[in-house]
């Protein structure tokens, strides 16, 4: 395959779930935020997915539907929902050989639904949630179409790569910012809503009840959101399924390349596999989190140099 194909592939899917995990979270902060919450900040959500500073998030961190608008519609913030759908469809547009009529038709449908007029107005003036649930029924057709239209080849693989590198990032930017405002001390207590809805933001709600017996703790809400490979969402399961994807773009021809991404990994899979909450205890939640990202970022940059051809 291509390195240009590659690429595209792996970008369109990596959008595509940057674009879900917003929207899970947006619909979650504003319902939460309609709970009689006094002075509900939206300033973690700013952090997470805006490149504004600390100045203009005190400007809206206040004002849910402003900050929705900016979030899901705004054409002149680079990172919203409408943008990440763009550029995923321009992704597709330029593979259209490599991927269903089915998955393309899917993604030409959310662009086009993400940037209608009243998408914004409703936002303003309506009610949100029925905006978000209509954006998130497209994320969830996107990948339904994707896995049961597209065929198993290395193009899948790559796209499937994408998604999973991409949802360990979410899930670790996720409990940096909420636990920023702890200062990282598993033992600390907060308020029951606190974990609920950074629970259901990231669909791992039902899980944490099934597992867990006792009140909601910190400690397991950073268990499961890391170690716990019966939640898709965590980092080790998304690490899991990396490189189960990885693994199948094996070849005689990138044996360099290969060896070298694979190597990165496994070093990530077995930092996590082989640490527990007291080991990051030790070294701190935000030096382990912080790491964690890096050592991410680390992979996927070395799937730009030796796979997509980027210097």
């Amino acid at each position: 395959m291509l390195s240009r194909v590659a690429d595209s592939l792996f970008w369109m899917s990596r959008y595509m779930e940057r674009t879900d995990s917003m929207l899970r979270m947006l619909k979650t902060n504003y319902a939460s935020s309609q709970d009689g919450v006094q002075d509900f900040s939206w300033k973690p959500v700013l952090q997470i997915y805006t490149d504004l500073d600390e100045s203009e998030i005190v400007q809206i961190e206040h004002h849910g539907r402003k900050v929705l608008q900016y979030i899901v519609a705004g054409k002149d913030n680079p990172s919203s929902v409408c943008q990440m759908v763009a550029r995923s469809r321009e992704n597709a547009r330029s593979v259209q050989d490599h991927i269903t009529k089915e998955l393309w038709q899917c993604l030409n449908e959310f662009y086009h639904q993400s940037r209608e007029d009243r998408v914004s107005l409703m936002l303003e003036y309506d009610d949100p949630i029925s905006v978000l649930d209509g954006l998130i029924v497209q994320s969830m057709l996107y990948y339904g179409t994707s896995d049961s239209t597209m065929f198993r080849g290395e193009g899948f693989s790559f796209m499937n790569m994408g998604r999973y590198l991409e949802r360990a990032l979410q899930a670790v930017a996720v409990l940096d910012v909420k636990f920023r405002d702890l200062s990282y001390d598993m033992e600390k207590t907060a308020d029951i809503s606190y974990w609920k809805h950074l629970l259901l933001s990231i669909s791992g709600y039902a899980l944490y009840l099934k597992t867990y017996r006792s009140a909601f703790e910190a400690r397991n809400v950073v268990n499961q959101v890391i170690f716990n490979t019966n939640f898709p969402r965590s980092v080790l399961y998304s690490l899991n399924a990396l490189q189960r994807y990885f693994d199948r773009l094996e070849s005689d021809l990138n044996t360099d390349g290969y060896r070298i991404v694979n190597f990165r990994i496994g070093r990530l899979r077995s930092k996590i596999q082989y640490s527990n909450l007291e080991h990051v205890s030790e070294v701190g939640l935000h030096n382990f989190l912080s790491s964690l990202s890096a050592d991410l970022r680390d992979i996927g940059n070395a799937l730009n140099q030796y796979y997509f051809a980027y210097s």
